[in-house]
């Protein structure tokens, strides 16, 4: 599984939602801040203004997307070049203790014209939930949350492979971009058990140990063993939901052999032991699912 990939399958917790919307001027709308989500409207018919003030509007266009990775608020107005406008809006859930860093990252709110429209698998990712969405053809109940984990990485790819950057940039745009590093990267994600060295790593990068571990601090901000760490306690604290994974099972696959050792860094990391962190997660999401407020 390549990092972007992976980062997404372990942040991304429940059901994506969306709905195609149909807007006649004259028309407002606020999107509020919604921490632990992310969002998205894309134009499908017409023409709207997208309004982050202190800046300038933005006047959106069909094929235009608007993505707020962070739950970032805005405002979306009609537009006098158009009566009515159609979009698709939609979220994902996401868990704030295990957003990556890449993710961090990404500025508050992205908009990717239509000119980025040829990327063909982004196309068809907004093609298939225009189709979808309030479909009642058999098959679109499981159809529909495909399609929005499509465009959400094809969102991602799309900023990540147009983001301009030169030698001289850092940054988890960079190191995504840089062959060498992101060969350690992989190798990282791909076995988290393994008991790497930075040796072992910077062969993985065709590099010397010191080149090595010079571009990775540079790139991502951390030592390649610190962010081994991070990624293995992130990967442990997904895998302790699964109601029928043991602590000693969840220690093994990511590379501790002593289930006390494993429960230490954990707390290390988390501040709370495995099992009183997987005791105190699940409760909360079942609280949340009870909530008639949070519900839908």
């Amino acid at each position: 599984m390549d990092i972007l990939s992976d980062v997404i399958s372990a942040v991304r917790v429940g059901s994506p939602g969306g709905e195609r919307v149909e807007w006649r001027a004259p028309w407002r709308q606020d999107f509020p801040d919604l921490p632990g989500t992310a969002g998205f409207l894309v134009v499908l018919q017409g023409t709207c203004q997208l309004i982050e003030e202190p800046a300038a509007p933005v006047c959106l266009g069909p094929g235009d997307i608007v993505f707020s990775p962070h739950g970032n608020g805005y405002t979306m107005t009609d537009h006098a070049a158009s009566s009515t406008t159609v979009t698709l809006c939609g979220g994902y859930e996401l868990t704030p203790e295990w957003t990556h860093p890449l993710l961090r990252e990404l500025p508050g709110t992205i908009h990717l014209p239509a000119r980025l429209g040829h990327d063909t698998g982004l196309r068809a990712a907004v093609d298939i939930l225009g189709a979808e969405l309030g479909s009642s053809r058999l098959g679109a109940a499981a159809l529909l949350p495909v399609a929005l984990d499509m465009l959400l990485l094809y969102v991602l790819r799309a900023w990540f492979e147009g983001h301009p950057r030169d030698e001289t940039a850092t940054g988890w745009a960079a190191a995504l971009a840089d062959p060498d590093i992101s060969a350690a990267l992989n190798a990282m994600h791909d076995d988290p058990a393994h008991p790497w060295t930075v040796q072992e790593l910077a062969d993985r990068a065709r590099l010397s140990r010191a080149t090595f571990s010079r571009r990775f601090g540079a790139l991502t901000g951390q030592p390649p063993l610190t962010y081994l760490t991070w990624w293995r306690m992130t990967t442990a604290a997904r895998l302790l939901l699964q109601p029928a994974a043991s602590i000693e099972a969840v220690a093994s696959r990511v590379g501790y052999t002593s289930e006390f050792a494993f429960s230490n860094a954990f707390k290390r990391h988390f501040r709370l032991a495995p099992g009183r962190y997987r005791h105190q997660v699940l409760t909360r999401r079942r609280t949340t699912a009870m909530d008639p407020a949070t519900a839908g």
